[in-house]
C-alpha cells in the first residue's frame, strides 16, 4: 500500500501546482495557467466511469494479471507515457500538446484511484482496513513532497524536462507494485448475475438505478430539510483554498523567488507543517466532535488568504513568506482532515462507497471550475485583489457550516438547555 499510495500521489501535483510553475518559468499568461486547472476536474468526475472500470475487463492485461491489476498497470502506463510526452516538449510553443498529456496523465491517474481503492479493499480483511489506509496516506504524502520539492530541486539544476521524465521513471514504483502483488478474491460479475432477465435496456436501466439513484434517494430521505444545505456546504467548504491554490507557484515566482527557495518553503517545510494540522483536526474531532472544529475549518481556511493579501503588498522576503505557508498549510491540514471526517459521518454504510465518491466529486468540481478562471482574476485585479477575492469565496461556506451546526444542535436540543 505505500508503493501503490506514492503511485497515486506522483501524478497529483504534476498536473496541478508544478505544472503551473513550470507554465509561469517559462513564460505562460496567467489566463492560460488558470486554465490548464481544468485538468484537474478529471479527478472531480472519476465517479462516472469507476461502474465500466468496476464491471469491464481491459483487453488483454486483465486476461494475464486479473481484474484489479489489469487496469491498474494500464492507468500506470498511462501516467508514464503521458509524463514521458511532457518532457519531450516546451510550454512556450507546443503549450496544447502540453495541455493534452496533461488530459492523459490525469484521466489515467484518476483510473488508477479507483483501481487501487478496489484492489485496497478486496485484498484485506475489515479489520485490516485502517492499517492498509494509513500505509497509502503515507506513501502519497511523500510522492506529494517527490513531485513538489524534488520537482522543483531538479528544474533548478537541470530543467523542467528533466524534472518530468525523472518523474515519468519514478511511476515505476507503481508498475513494479502491481506486477509483484497478488489478485485478491473478488465476485466475478455477482452484479450480473442478480440482474432480471431482459435486454440490454432493461438491464442498463437497473444498473443506473442501483448505481446512481438509489443512493441520492436514500441521503436526501435521511437528510431531510437539511439536504440541500449540506450539499451546498460540500461544494463550497474548499472553495476559497482549491481557488487560490492555482495561483501560488506563480505568484511565489513573481514575487523574485527562486524554485529552490519556493521547494524549501512551500513544499519540504509546508509538508509537515500540513501532518501538523492534520492531527490537530483529527484530535479535536475526537474531543469535541465534528460540529465546533467544522466551523473554525471553514473560517480558517479563508482567513489565511488575507495573509497572501499581507505578503502581495509586503517587500518579499524568506520569513514572511515562511509565516504565511505556515499558517496556510496549518489550516489547510486541519480543514481537510475536519471536512473528512464530516463527509464520513453523511455516508449510509449501505451505499459507502457511491456516497462517498459523489460527496467528494462535489466537494471539488465547483473550486475546479472556478479555478479555471483564476489567471484571469489576477490579470484583472492583481494578486492583491485576487486573494481577497479568494477568502470572500469562503464567507458562504463559513455561513452554512454555523447555520448547519445551530440547526443540529436546536433540533437535538429543542428546550434550549446546554448540551
Amino acid at each position: 500500500m505505500v508503493w501503490l499510495g506514492f503511485s497515486a500521489g506522483l501524478p497529483f501535483l504534476l498536473v496541478f501546482s508544478t505544472l503551473s510553475a513550470w507554465l509561469r518559468d517559462v513564460g505562460t499568461d496567467l489566463a492560460v495557467i488558470g486554465f490548464f486547472s481544468l485538468v484537474g476536474v478529471t479527478y472531480s468526475v472519476k465517479v462516472i466511469w469507476a461502474p465500466v472500470v468496476d464491471r469491464l475487463p481491459f483487453p488483454l492485461l486483465t486476461r494475464l494479471l486479473g481484474k484489479r491489476r489489469g487496469w491498474m498497470l494500464a492507468a500506470q502506463l498511462g501516467i508514464a507515457t503521458g509524463l514521458l510526452c511532457m518532457s519531450q516538449l516546451d510550454p512556450r510553443t507546443s503549450v496544447a500538446a502540453v495541455a493534452l498529456c496533461a488530459v492523459l496523465v490525469a484521466f489515467s491517474s484518476a483510473t488508477q484511484d479507483i483501481t487501487i481503492d478496489a484492489w485496497r479493499i478486496e485484498a484485506a480483511d475489515t479489520d485490516l482496513q485502517g492499517a492498509m489506509a494509513a500505509a497509502y496516506v503515507f506513501g502519497y504524502r511523500v510522492a506529494l513532497l517527490v513531485a513538489g520539492a524534488g520537482a522543483f530541486y531538479i528544474a533548478e539544476g537541470a530543467g523542467w524536462s528533466v524534472a518530468y521524465l525523472s518523474m515519468a521513471a519514478l511511476m515505476g514504483v507503481g508498475i513494479l507494485a502491481t506486477l509483484l502483488m497478488q489478485e485478491p478474491a473478488h465476485p466475478e460479475a455477482s452484479a450480473e448475475r442478480q440482474l432480471p432477465a431482459g435486454g440490454v435496456p432493461e438491464r442498463f436501466l437497473r444498473f443506473v438505478t442501483e448505481a446512481l439513484i438509489e443512493p441520492f434517494v436514500e441521503f436526501f430521505t435521511r437528510s431531510g430539510k437539511q439536504a440541500f444545505a449540506i450539499l451546498a456546504l460540500i461544494a463550497l467548504y474548499k472553495l476559497s483554498d482549491i481557488t487560490m491554490g492555482v495561483m501560488a507557484n506563480p505568484f511565489y515566482l513573481d514575487l523574485g523567488f527562486s524554485k529552490t527557495q519556493i521547494a524549501d518553503v512551500t513544499k519540504v517545510f509546508g509538508f509537515f507543517m500540513t501532518i501538523a494540522g492534520a492531527a490537530l483536526g483529527g484530535a479535536l474531532v475526537v474531543r469535541y466532535g465534528v460540529a465546533r472544529p467544522l466551523v473554525a475549518g471553514a473560517a480558517l481556511v479563508a482567513g489565511t488568504n488575507l495573509l497572501f493579501v499581507l505578503l502581495a503588498l509586503s517587500k518579499p522576503g524568506l520569513p514572511l513568506l515562511a509565516l504565511v505557508v505556515s499558517a496556510d498549510n496549518l489550516c489547510g491540514g486541519f480543514a481537510s482532515a475536519v471536512f473528512i471526517a464530516y463527509l464520513s459521518g453523511l455516508t449510509n454504510t449501505a451505499y459507502t462507497a457511491t456516497q462517498y465518491a459523489l460527496f467528494s466529486s462535489l466537494m471539488t468540481l465547483p473550486a475546479k471550475l472556478l479555478g479555471g478562471l483564476s489567471g484571469v482574476v489576477v490579470d484583472w485585479i492583481g494578486y492583491a485583489g485576487f486573494f481577497g477575492y479568494a477568502a470572500a469565496l469562503g464567507i458562504p461556506g463559513i455561513v452554512l457550516a454555523a447555520y448547519l451546526v445551530a440547526d443540529r444542535r436546536s433540533a437535538t436540543n429543542p428546550a434550549g438547555g446546554s448540551g
